[in-house]
């Protein structure tokens, strides 16, 4: 499905958090929200899965306004890991995957086969089969992040949501969790810090300072040691990848000035 942002404002207690953000994402493409902290990419986020709804402008899915539909149809379309996941019951990490499934289910309806079925994939793709019985609330802050990840996967989305996904994971679980969104064929717009991750796995970025999209296209089109330092106030260098022909950067803080 596409995903549109058109002229999209966000005020929060008379705050400006976003400026008429127009952003494009064509279906099954990986959208890239890169800026420096506190430029908004949360918010921009946020009006996606109906976290919260612009003060003006619009966010469709498939050309559809998002607050034009229920929040059940907007869940069964549209799957996002947050930054901020309070779960404090004692629910297992099976448990919490399954919660997943609650979208396309009505409250009164047991599990099926079926659903347990999709969460067993959902977790073996994110690599947390052998968490299955373990209380969430004893989890790692990584193992708990991939559990997350899974409990998204299970919802079956056909937009895929990632804030800062790769939070509290190692450098394997990365590239793992990453390379598992993209190879499920669905839209997929993620906020991420690492921009070496944001050029390998991203189609197309927006770029996002003070709240107002400055600047978008391919990594490859974006990525330049100019460019980065104007948005991130640091020096760097940029080289193709010898093998995957995508750009890398070495930042270098004695290039700064």
């Amino acid at each position: 499905m596409t995903v549109d942002y058109h002229g999209v404002d966000v005020h929060i207690g008379g705050v400006e958090i976003l400026r008429n953000v127009t952003v494009h994402a064509p279906a099954g493409s990986f959208l890239g929200v890169i800026g420096p902290n506190g430029s908004g990419k949360s918010t921009m986020l946020r009006c996606l899965y109906r976290a919260i709804d612009p003060t003006s402008g619009s966010v469709a899915v498939a050309e559809r306004d998002v607050t034009s539909i229920s929040m059940r149809v907007n869940a069964q379309q549209v799957a996002a890991l947050t930054q901020r996941t309070a779960l404090d019951f004692e629910f297992s990490a099976a448990e919490v995957v399954a919660t997943g499934r609650l979208p396309h289910r009505s409250l009164t309806t047991r599990t099926a086969q079926r659903d347990r079925d999709i969460c067993a994939a959902a977790m073996r793709d994110a690599g947390v089969s052998h968490l299955s019985d373990r209380n969430f609330t004893s989890l790692s802050g990584g193992e708990a992040q991939r559990v997350l990840i899974a409990r998204a996967f299970a919802q079956q989305p056909q937009v895929l949501v990632l804030d800062e996904p790769t939070n509290h994971l190692d450098v394997r679980h990365q590239y793992a969790v990453l390379r598992a969104a993209t190879d499920r064929g669905v839209t997929v717009v993620a906020a991420l810090h690492d921009l070496n991750i944001a050029a390998q796995f991203c189609d197309r970025l927006a770029v996002l300072v003070d709240g107002r999209v400055v600047q978008t296209g391919t990594p490859r089109e974006l990525f330049t040691p100019s460019a980065i330092r104007r948005w991130f106030g640091i020096g760097c260098h940029v080289f193709d990848h010898p093998r995957l022909g995508v750009p890398q950067i070495i930042f270098d803080e004695k290039e700064t000035g």
